[in-house]
């Protein structure tokens, strides 16, 4: 970028402003990048040949992207898993780093299970985030929080499944269900100390480079359980077994953290209620019943 300090100025609307303000002149390519159902994601090339990826969402929250961003460089900051670089926040849209994807290379998964272990190894003081952010487009509220118990009750099953209550999507004896399953986690859930995690971490949100390396995107950061995050890679269909031993060589479990898998993922799933609707109803409230 052909200056840091323009990084972060809230009156750019679009990425042709930016590109102005930034110095760059001639003519510039936008095309559509696939992948990513919430924002328009594009590769944006410069007359001179620089390229990046650029996130667009007019509907989108004000802060919505300077969440993302901050997640990102949190992420960046563990020095484990590779992130996209954050060049430039506005409040309309983000420009990354622009990374050309890849075929998986040999050992792949086994160095996505150690890099994500060795991030969890970094442990944090608190529960919770440097900000409140955002878990797809639903807020998720981070207040820094001493016990993992109250911080997963009040701020991720709680606070989703009140959002469901007032959606229409949950009746109130459902509702008074999902409470008494929150009120449970001290039971059904080991102690662990807070660490960095990702936050939404499913297929979708890794890259692979053009070296065949995994790249941790689109994040929902948060310092959390590390069993959370494992949790969540299991919710659609699973990663490769080798993840999930490479994982636990580096960064070991409490026995039985795959039967608790469901515990911690009834936070998504009520997110994916609030987000999709009656589809994921039944399999929020199976996962709750399992418990109450």
């Amino acid at each position: 970028m052909k200056d840091d300090k323009l990084r972060e100025k809230d009156w750019i609307e679009t990425p042709a402003e930016w590109l102005r303000d930034a110095g760059y002149s001639g003519r510039h390519d936008l095309r559509p990048l696939a992948g990513g159902d919430i924002n328009d994601t594009a590769l944006l090339t410069t007359a001179s040949g620089e390229r990046f990826c650029i996130k667009q969402n007019r509907a989108a929250a004000p802060d919505f992207f300077a969440a993302e961003a901050a997640g990102l460089q949190a992420l960046a900051d563990t020095r484990t898993l590779r992130v996209p670089r954050v060049v430039f926040v506005s409040r309309y849209f983000l420009v990354l780093e622009y990374l050309p994807g890849g075929q998986k290379k040999t050992g792949y998964w086994e160095a996505l299970g150690r890099g994500l272990a060795e991030m969890h190894r970094q442990p944090q003081e608190l529960f919770g985030f440097q900000r409140d952010n955002y878990c797809g487009p639903t807020p998720q509220p981070n207040p820094p929080t001493p016990d993992g118990y109250t911080f997963y009750r009040e701020h991720r099953i709680i606070y989703q499944a009140k959002l469901a209550f007032d959606n229409g999507r949950l009746q109130q004896q459902e509702l008074s269900e999902v409470e008494r399953f929150a009120n449970r986690l001290a039971e059904l859930v080991p102690i662990q100390r807070p660490a960095l995690i990702h936050g939404d971490l499913w297929g979708g949100n890794i890259h692979v480079d053009n070296a065949g390396e995994p790249v941790l995107i689109d994040p929902a950061a948060y310092w959390g359980w590390p069993e959370a995050e494992i949790a969540m890679t299991r919710l659609f269909g699973g990663f490769a077994e080798s993840f999930y031993q490479s994982y636990v060589e580096t960064n070991p479990l409490e026995p039985e953290w795959r039967e608790r898998a469901t515990v911690y993922n009834v936070y998504h799933l009520l997110n994916h209620l609030n987000l999709f609707g009656g589809s994921y109803h039944s399999q929020a409230m199976s996962a709750v019943r399992q418990f109450t």
